[in-house]
């Protein structure tokens, strides 16, 4: 008896579940006795088709009624795989697994492309075995004229996976974190963009406070608008929109930045898509100008970054003649200030498939971007490529978690190279993409060989979420930030200035930059290397110089030096740090010549000035020796004033020895300050 006991039971457990994996129609005679429930749910379904058969923009509408279709009954084939497509193709892409699955054991023929998008997901989910297993699978049941068509494709989803296999086996050591609801909302943030110092943060976003607060008739979300956010004491404010000035009624995004953050590259819908420059007068920004021809084309122009010394512009253009769909262009100013012809950076960097997301980091030299080439595991991938000895080396991955099998792209990174800034479309997001903050760790230093002091660190360090190595080694960059505030050596007024970097060594202006008119506030990038000149000039001032000598070897540091402008008055007087004279000697070195064409050019905008040019040592040797050597350099510079057109009548030397130090002459650094050449407004 217990024996037919167990036998039904046994038919009947494998009748239910044969039932579940069932097709079940949408035919009011598979539901006697739910009638009115099946023509509710046969109407979610219905409604969820018209959305569907709009097309990708309305999938996440036609899925509200999909799923309460899917309550009634969860086992119609079709309605599976149709919620699958809309999660595969909008949010919580992972999501569509379940639904694939579930259609693949309701009805394998459900669509031809069944197995192919069950294992584009899977690729999402980093399971690349299975996803590899369904691209064979359904590359075996192509028909042969498919299979030739679509066999490419196939090949490089897989290879993509073998990529990701890799990858994930050797993660990079970072923290990946959600920049937090005060940033992120429900809707669509991207493509963030910092200043060099991370104090400020441009992104776009598709929320309902754009300006004109209206949708896009073509996918159904709201216009994208570009939003500001400033650090303040580590934490970022509430975003602002910085309404009319930036954004339009229409498509308005963030594309590019200068280090500085005084120039702004933006995104409009126009002409196919074209890049608009703004710049940040005072705390008003200017009127979008649209770059010019060699940059924007009828062609799509998506994505630019600037170069440091903002002389060089970095590019991505779908135009005809490159290696794939989108490539990375550059165009150089020419001497009046205009875009050149555009150059495509070469096969090394571009691929036959698409580049996008370009950043130039302020070193001068390691360009960002995101490419589906290479070897991506999947979607866009984010690189990193070093621009040496003339050209670019091969494409590096930054690696998995910072990058998915799905879109990695329009990726930004501080200065000093330990934070990275992206958009992510992640399960545990926000919305629907978030940005996110990375903290690079940089390489693993080894453990101490000592047992005894590894267990004391293991009982004594407290326990995080995020597990790190006791000791990380930060990596650090070869740039050297210069930032401050310039401002009037009497009122200590804020001043809008003219910055002016300058190569000693080949004597050439290098690049210019302007102090906010406003705050006086200026950010300079130095790439180490370089001997720097550095001047500062403002209508109605003495100019004042700086001198930077930054080795090759040099590593990341931040250099905040306020400076002080003197009035074109009687009396004032200014220090000329780029000034060198050979050691002992009263020979000016050519590394000298910068700084006294800015003189030269001193006294010919001011033809009535009249200067003494005085020269100063420190206390080292006798006063006699000293007194005749800053005599003797104080007229070498008198001699190249003269030379170049000065009248003797308005020039003077004299030679101070040590008599006027300005700073001890007990350390080094005093008695370098003290070895100085001065000039001091005898009349005007």
């Amino acid at each position: 008896m217990k024996k037919i006991y167990f036998s039904v039971l046994m038919i009947f457990i494998s009748l239910s579940a044969f039932c579940q994996n069932k097709n079940v129609d949408f035919d009011v005679d598979n539901f006697p006795g739910k009638e009115s429930d099946f023509y509710k749910a046969r109407t979610e379904f219905k409604k969820g088709n018209k959305y569907f058969d709009m097309g990708k923009s309305m999938y996440v509408t036609a899925l509200k009624y999909y799923l309460d279709a899917n309550k009634f009954n969860p086992n119609n084939a079709d309605l599976n795989f149709r919620i699958g497509i809309c999660y595969l193709k909008s949010v919580q892409k992972v999501n569509s697994i379940t639904y694939f699955e579930k259609a693949l054991s309701l009805n394998a023929q459900v669509d031809p492309k069944l197995k192919y998008y069950l294992a584009q997901a899977c690729q999402l989910n980093l399971d690349f075995d299975k996803a590899i297993q369904y691209y064979k699978e359904y590359k075996i049941g192509l028909a042969p004229s498919d299979a030739a068509e679509e066999s490419k494709d196939i090949e490089k989803h897989i290879e993509e996976c073998e990529n990701g296999k890799e990858l994930v086996r050797k993660p990079a050591r970072v923290f990946i974190d959600n920049m937090g609801p005060k940033i992120n909302t429900i809707y669509s943030e991207y493509s963030p963009l910092i200043n060099v110092d991370e104090s400020k943060l441009f992104f776009t976003s598709r929320r309902p406070d754009t300006y004109g607060s209206k949708k896009d008739e073509n996918d159904n979300e709201f216009y994208e608008d570009i939003y500001i956010t400033d650090n303040k004491n580590g934490e970022w404010t509430t975003p602002t929109n910085p309404s009319k000035s930036l954004n339009c009624k229409k498509h308005d995004a963030t594309v590019g930045l200068s280090p500085d953050g005084q120039t702004l590259l933006i995104y409009k819908g126009t002409n196919g898509g074209d890049i608009y420059e703004c710049k940040l007068d005072g705390d008003e920004w200017t009127k979008p100008k649209k770059l010019n021809k060699y940059i924007n084309t009828g062609y799509h122009e998506s994505s630019a970054s600037l170069s440091y010394d903002g002389k060089i512009i970095y590019f991505v253009s779908d135009r005809d003649g490159g290696f794939g769909g989108s490539d990375i262009y550059l165009s150089k100013l020419d001497k009046k200030g205009r875009w050149t012809e555009a150059v495509n950076l070469g096969s090394i960097v571009n691929t036959p498939y698409d580049e996008e997301g370009v950043f130039m980091h302020p070193n001068g030299k390691t360009l960002y971007f995101s490419s589906k080439g290479h070897n991506t595991m999947g979607g866009y991938d984010i690189f990193k490529t070093n621009y040496e000895n003339g050209k670019w080396t091969e494409p590096e991955n930054l690696g998995y978690p910072i990058n998915s099998a799905d879109d990695d792209v329009f990726f930004s990174i501080s200065g000093n190279e330990l934070h990275g800034y992206y958009s992510s479309d992640k399960p545990q997001g926000y919305g629907r993409q978030d940005l996110y903050i990375i903290t690079f760790l940089g390489p693993e230093k080894p453990l101490i060989n000592n047992t005894e002091d590894n267990l004391i660190a293991s009982q004594t360090e407290p326990v995080s979420e995020k597990v790190i190595e006791p000791v990380v080694e930060i990596k650090q960059n070869q740039l050297t930030l210069l930032k401050g505030i310039v401002m009037d050596d009497l009122t200590s007024e804020p001043l809008g200035a003219i910055l002016e970097i300058t190569d000693n060594e080949k004597n050439e202006v290098i690049a210019s930059f302007e102090s906010n008119n406003k705050t006086g506030k200026y950010l300079i990038s130095l790439p180490s290397g370089k001997n720097y000149g550095l001047a500062v000039k403002a209508d109605g001032y003495l100019f004042h110089s700086e001198n930077f000598n930054i080795p090759a070897s040099s590593q990341y540091q931040e250099i905040v030096k306020d400076i002080r402008l003197q009035r074109l008055a009687v009396g004032s007087k200014i220090v000329l740090n780029n000034i060198f004279f050979d050691f002992n000697k009263a020979t000016l070195r050519p590394e000298s010549t910068a700084e006294l064409d800015r003189l030269v050019k001193m006294m010919n905008d001011v033809p009535s000035l009249k200067i003494e040019v005085s020269g100063h040592t420190d206390n080292v040797g006798s006063a006699a020796y000293n007194k005749k050597l800053s005599e003797e350099r104080a007229k070498s510079v008198y001699d190249f004033l003269v030379s170049h057109g000065i009248n003797k009548d308005r020039l003077t030397y004299v030679g101070y020895g040590f008599e006027k130090p300005i700073a001890t002459n007990d350390t080094e650094e005093g008695r370098q300050l003290n070895r100085r050449t001065e000039v001091k407004i005898i009349s005007k």
